[in-house]
C-alpha cells in the first residue's frame, strides 16, 4: 500500500510518501522552493517525486493531510462569535504568521493543487487525520513497543497539548488541554517581543543562557501548573485568543516585564533575563507534563514531539529528572513531520497494519548524482579533484586539523529542521575562535547562537553527560568539566553542548570523516551547523557552492568532489544575486 501525505495553507508544507508503513521520501517544500517555512501548496515536491518515479497517482491508494479541518473550523468560530469583533482577527490573513486562512479549507486546496499539477480530476480518496493524531503518530516509527507520548506546539484543530498512550499499533489520547492554553504560542510571542521573527525560537532559547533570574519568579505566574500534569496559561497577560499576532499581550504583560525590543535594538540585560525567564518557565511546565503522564501510565517509554519538542535543554532536563528510562525525539518533530505522521497513523491506528519500521537516520530527502554535481561545479567555473572515499575523509579531516571551515554536502538530504550530517558546514571543536569566526563570517548571526557537536556514538559519555544516545540532535546535555577546554568551541555559555551523537550504521560517510579527524587530533567530536546563509538549508549541488561562494568557508565536498577554489568573478556575482533576495528571506538555523 502506497500513501500520499501531504499539507499546505500552514508552515513547513511538503509531502511524504510511504509503502506498506514504510518512507520513501519526505520533503519540506522550503527545500525546494527556497522560502522558509512556506504555506504554498508544494508544488514543487511533487514536480520533484514526478520527476524521480516515486509519485503516479496511479500507485497512490489514498491521500491523507494532517488537519482535521472540522474541528478547525469550530475551534475559530468559537473564538470569534466569544469574543467579537476583536477575534475576527484571528480568521484573517494578516493576523497569522503561521498559517493561513486557507487552512480551514485546506482539502480543497490541497484537491485543486493536485488537480492542477497532474492535470487530472481524478484523484485517490482523501482522508483527514487530526492534527496532533498525526504528530503522535511518529511513536509507530519510535524505538518503542510501548510509550507515553507527549505532543506540544503552537496549535493543532482542537489543542495544543495533548498526552498519549501507544501501544504496538494503537494509541489513544489520554487528555488535551484548550486550543489557546498553548506553551509553543507563549514561546512564540516572548520571540517576537525580544525583537526576532516567529520559527526564531532556538536563538531565544540560546539566549536565556546569558540571562539572570530578575524575571524568572515574575514570569511564573504567566503559567500556572495545575494537579496532575496540567497547566494553564494565564491570559491576564496574554490577548491572542482574542486579537491574535495583532495585539498578543496585555497591558499587564507589558506594564511587568517591559516593552517589545524593535530588531535592530542593542540587546539589553533586560531582554536577555525576560529570555532566560521563558526558557525556565517552559522548562519546568514541560517537566511537570512529563511527570503528570508517568503518574497515569508509568511507562519507562516516552516520546516528545511537535515544535516544543524542539526545545533540546528542556528535553535533555526530561531524560535527567524524571522517572522515564528513555527519551526519543524524531528529528521530525516540527510540522515537518505531520504528512509522514498522517500516513503513518492511517496506516498503523485505522488499517491496524503491524509495525515494521523505525527511524534510525533521517535521510529521506533527495540526492544529486555525481554527474549534477559536476555540471555545478563547471557552471561556476571551478576547480575541482574527484577524489575516493579514502583520500577525500582524511583530506577533509586534514583541512578540519588545520582549521579550516568546510561544506559537507553528502547523498540525500534530511527531514526536518535540522543538518545531521547530509548538508553541514563543520568545523573544528578545539579553538574558541572557531564559534566565532562561523557566526560573523559564515552563518552572519548573534555572537551568541551555539554550535551542536557531533560526537561518534562510542565517545559520547566521555564527554557529554547523558546517558542515551541522542542521533537527531534533539538534547543539551551538559559538556563533561574536564572536556571544557578540549572542545571550547562547542560549549555553550551555560556548559550545555546540543549533542549529536553518529553510529557508523546510520551514516558511514560522516562517521568516517569524524573518525579521520579523531586519527589526527585524538578529538571524536566535530562542530555542526547547517549548510546555509539566513535561508533554507541547501538542497542542490548548485545552491551549496552559491552558498559557499557567498561566506568565507575555505572548502567545500560535494558527494566525492573537493574544491578549495573560489573563482572570484562568480563569487562577486553569487554575493549580489543573494543580496537581491535576502530581504524577503527569514533566517536559517
Amino acid at each position: 500500500m502506497r500513501i500520499l501525505g501531504i499539507v499546505s495553507e500552514t508552515h513547513d508544507s511538503g509531502l511524504a510518501i510511504v509503502e506498506d508503513g514504510k518512507p520513501i521520501l519526505v520533503l519540506e517544500e522550503e527545500r525546494l522552493s527556497r522560502v522558509k517555512h512556506t504555506l504554498d501548496f508544494p508544488s514543487n515536491s511533487v514536480a520533484a517525486a514526478i520527476e524521480r518515479g516515486l509519485l503516479r497517482l496511479d500507485e497512490i491508494d489514498l491521500i491523507v493531510t494532517p488537519w482535521k479541518t472540522s474541528r478547525l473550523r469550530k475551534t475559530f468560530f468559537k473564538a470569534v462569535f466569544a469574543h467579537p469583533p476583536a477575534s475576527f482577527n484571528l480568521v484573517r490573513d494578516d493576523a497569522h504568521t503561521t498559517q493561513s486562512n486557507g487552512i480551514v479549507l485546506l482539502n480543497f486546496w490541497l484537491k485543486y493543487g493536485l488537480r492542477k499539477q497532474f492535470k487530472q480530476r481524478r484523484l485517490p480518496p482523501l482522508h483527514s487525520v487530526p492534527h496532533h493524531h498525526a504528530h503522535a503518530a511518529i511513536f509507530f516509527a519510535s524505538p518503542f513497543d510501548e510509550a507515553n507520548v507527549l505532543v506540544m506546539d503552537g496549535y493543532g484543530d482542537d489543542a495544543a497539548t495533548s498526552s498519549y498512550v501507544g501501544t504496538g499499533n494503537k494509541m489513544s489520547r489520554s487528555w488535551h488541554g484548550d486550543f489557546f492554553n498553548s506553551l509553543g504560542m507563549v514561546y512564540t510571542l516572548v520571540t517576537c517581543h525580544l525583537g526576532f521573527q516567529p520559527f526564531e525560537e532556538g536563538t531565544v532559547m540560546a539566549l536565556a543562557a546569558a540571562g539572570d533570574d530578575t524575571y524568572v519568579s515574575r514570569f511564573r505566574d504567566t503559567i500556572r501548573l495545575e494537579e496532575g500534569g496540567r497547566y494553564r496559561v494565564n491570559m491576564d497577560y496574554f490577548m491572542f485568543d482574542r486579537y491574535g499576532m495583532l495585539k498578543p499581550f496585555s497591558d499587564k504583560f507589558l506594564k511587568t516585564f517591559g516593552p517589545a525590543r524593535k530588531p535592530d535594538e542593542p540587546m539589553s540585560d533586560r531582554h536577555k533575563a525576560l529570555a532566560r525567564a521563558l526558557q525556565v518557565r517552559i522548562e519546568e511546565t514541560v517537566l511537570h507534563i512529563a511527570r503528570g503522564a508517568h503518574a497515569q501510565n508509568p511507562s519507562r517509554n516516552l516520546v516528545l514531539t511537535g515544535g516544543v519538542a524542539l526545545n533540546c535543554v528542556a528535553n535533555a532536563r526530561v531524560l535527567a529528572e524524571t522517572d522515564y528510562e528513555n527519551v526519543w525525539v524524531p528529528p521530525c518533530a516540527s510540522d515537518t513531520g505531520t504528512p509522514l505522521g498522517a500516513a503513518l497513523w492511517h496506516y498503523h491506528h485505522r488499517l491496524n497494519k503491524p509495525r515494521t519500521f523505525t527511524i534510525t537516520h533521517p535521510f529521506y530527502g533527495l540526492e544529486e548524482s555525481d554527474d549534477a554535481i559536476r555540471a555545478a561545479l563547471d557552471a561556476a567555473g571551478l576547480e575541482y579533484q574527484r577524489l575516493d572515499d579514502a583520500t577525500l575523509f582524511d583530506q577533509v579531516a586534514r583541512d578540519l586539523a588545520d582549521g579550516h571551515i568546510v561544506g559537507w554536502f553528502q547523498g540525500r538530504f534530511e527531514m526536518g529542521p535540522r543538518a545531521l550530517g547530509n548538508r553541514s558546514i563543520l568545523a573544528d571543536p578545539r579553538y574558541l575562535a572557531t564559534k566565532d569566526r562561523i557566526n560573523t563570517r559564515i552563518k552572519y548571526r548573534e555572537s551568541f547562537r551555539p554550535f551542536a557537536p557531533a560526537v561518534l556514538v562510542e565517545h559520547a559519555r566521555e564527554y557529554f553527560e547523558i546517558t542515551q544516545d541522542d542521533p537527531f540532535m534533539t538534547m543539551a546535555p551538559r559538556v563533561r568539566k574536564d572536556k571544557l577546554d578540549v572542545i571550547p568551541a562547542a560549549v555553550h555559555i551555560d556548559g550545555t553542548g546540543r549533542i549529536q551523537t553518529v553510529e557508523r550504521s546510520a551514516n558511514p560517510r560522516y562517521y568516517a570523516v569524524i573518525e579521520a579527524f579523531m586519527r589526527r587530533t585524538g578529538v571524536p567530536v566535530l562542530i555542526n551547523t547547517s549548510f546555509n546563509r539566513q535561508e533554507p538549508i541547501v538542497s542542490t549541488a548548485r545552491e551549496a557552492i552559491s552558498c559557499y561562494l557567498r561566506t568565507e568557508m575555505d572548502a567545500l565536498a560535494l558527494g566525492n568532489f573537493y574544491t578549495r577554489d573560489r573563482n572570484r568573478a562568480t563569487e562577486t556575482k553569487a554575493r549580489s544575486s543573494f543580496a537581491v533576495r535576502e530581504e524577503n528571506l527569514v533566517g536559517g538555523e
